[in-house]
């Protein structure tokens, strides 16, 4: 269903979060969209039911999504899953589908539609394979209610990007049957490595998983509404994530700037795990280290329609021309002409600008860049989608080796950055 436009800041900014990064930016505001609660179970029955489709309608009226919420099966219809963007399984349990209504859902996902799971949706559905691999794992135990600590690993996605680096809450932390990391993305961990939110995309939809969600308590904590929110976003279409499987990184910047050189005016502060741009123009560039074959990956948000941009494959040198002029940019600026847009190879090759459009958040959300170099070809992605596929051939410039940086354009462009993680290729 569509309607007309609705301001959707208002709700995060009504968030007082505690163990939360400062407010976000304000953001423009989503098309208007559906979501269907579903929250049937055949099993074990969580008293917090309630108290989470009330936080999703709270959230929806702040945020401008429709919500209906149901426990009749009958609405697993393909004519009745068309109106939604977004199906919530909320704390579902046991066999909750049938019949046709397993193959209208998967159908659904199929054509697009997204899909959050809360806490025991992962206890649901056990003998059907699709629902299984649409969530990611099944629960393999219940060790019952206890404090737990949430490391967040990706703090650009919508439903994590409000959260400092660790979280403290009270929960239910299930042990699940298989590790998801390598068919889904994960967004915060319980303890060292045991995922526990995560996101995939799906067979042409997307999907959201959270083993938050336990105890009616929950969906009045600011933060874990925060976090619900940016998984129907995500699910419904509306932010925009790179949710491939990762592993292999290793972490160039996650609030400690060892290892980084300012070159040239102003520079970056650094607060709660985040760079933000002031003055110019400079570059902050990793010296520790040259690479040659690498993937490189961020996280970027603009305020408004500010500039910079991230370099690659430039010399050492305490002057930031060394790399206007021996590398490249990958720009972030989203209002220049098309060889000097986001995701453009500034200077020198336009972006895809119909996918880089589909791709990109707006000011005051974050997205990611994935940069590709090998030998003296480079690929960009923003939000998992390839937009640019570059190759050079100046002969006073090379990609086969040199230094990463990020530029502090000037003053009034106020870019941050944060999750700043290489991978060097063999």
């Amino acid at each position: 269903m569509r309607r007309t436009r609705r301001a959707v800041g208002a709700v995060l900014g009504v968030l007082v979060l505690q163990g939360c990064t400062a407010g976000p930016v304000a953001r423009t505001a989503d098309t208007p969209f559906d979501v269907l609660v579903f929250s049937r179970t055949a099993g074990f029955r969580h008293d917090s039911i309630p108290a989470g489709i009330q936080a999703i309608r709270d959230l929806g009226a702040a945020a401008g999504f429709t919500v209906v919420a149901t426990e009749d099966a009958e609405v697993f219809s393909a004519a009745s899953l068309a109106r939604f963007e977004a199906v919530v399984f909320l704390n579902t349990a046991g066999d909750v589908l049938s019949g046709s209504q397993l193959s209208a859902f998967e159908s659904y996902i199929r054509g697009g539609g997204g899909y959050v799971g809360v806490h025991s949706a992962a206890d649901t559905e056990y003998d059907w394979p699709f629902y299984g691999e649409l969530v990611g794992s099944y629960v393999a135990r219940a060790p019952g209610l206890q404090q737990i600590t949430e490391r967040v690993e990706d703090r650009t996605h919508a439903a994590t990007a409000h959260l400092d680096p660790t979280w403290v809450r009270t929960d239910e932390p299930y042990g699940y049957r298989t590790d998801v990391r390598s068919s889904a993305h994960v967004l915060a961990t319980v303890g060292s490595d045991h995922p526990y939110t995560w996101c995939k995309a799906f067979q042409g939809g997307r999907s959201f998983y959270t083993g938050n969600g336990h105890t009616p308590a929950s969906y009045a904590e600011p933060a874990f509404r925060a976090l619900l929110l940016g998984g129907i976003r995500y699910a419904a279409g509306r932010a925009k994530a790179d949710c491939r499987p990762e592993t292999g990184y290793t972490m160039l910047y996650d609030g400690s700037a060892a290892g980084w050189s300012q070159a040239g005016p102003g520079g970056f502060t650094n607060r709660d795990g985040t760079l933000s741009s002031f003055d110019g123009l400079g570059l902050f560039w990793y010296s520790a280290k040259e690479f040659r074959s690498y993937s490189l990956k961020l996280g970027w948000r603009q305020a408004g329609d500010d500039n910079s941009g991230v370099f690659v494959g430039f010399p050492p040198g305490s002057d930031p021309s060394t790399a206007v002029n021996n590398g490249y940019e990958v720009q972030i600026d989203a209002t220049d002409a098309a060889d000097k847009t986001t995701g453009a190879i500034y200077g020198f090759k336009s972006a895809d600008i119909p996918a880089r459009d589909a791709a990109l958040n707006p000011p005051g959300e974050w997205n990611t860049f994935e940069l590709v170099v090998e030998n003296e070809h480079l690929q960009v992605f923003l939000n998992g989608i390839r937009i640019n596929d570059f190759t050079n051939t100046d002969p006073a410039r090379s990609l086969t080796s040199g230094h990463i940086g990020i530029q502090n354009h000037g003053p009034g462009d106020e870019v941050s950055f944060r999750d700043v993680r290489l991978k060097e290729l063999p």
